[in-house]
């Protein structure tokens, strides 16, 4: 058997030549996900925030987030000219300290 080849003139187990090799499977970063998260969120869209959460492990993911968070409360106060405080009590609704 050593040395003998398949129908076709290939050694068992090698894929045909039609087709070409399988791609990698693509890596997400945590920023990456973290957007595509957030964004699904937001969109009501639980079967793409569940494909994005599955892309990092949850840690980096909380990260992600976490990072996504401050960097839009940030933009948000410059854009509105107000202490960051200020704006995250009003997105979530609560009164001025």
């Amino acid at each position: 058997m050593v040395g003998r080849k398949a129908a076709g003139g290939t050694p068992p187990g090698t894929p045909p030549r039609d087709r070409p090799p399988a791609a990698p499977e693509r890596r997400h970063n945590l920023f990456e996900a973290a957007a595509v998260y957030v964004a699904a969120c937001a969109e009501n869209d639980e079967q793409r925030s569940a494909e994005a959460a599955r892309w990092v492990q949850p840690e980096a993911l909380t990260f992600g987030v976490h990072e996504l968070a401050c960097r839009a409360l940030i933009a948000l106060a410059r854009e509105r000219d107000e202490p960051p405080h200020v704006v995250a009590r009003s997105l979530l609704g609560l009164p001025a300290a």
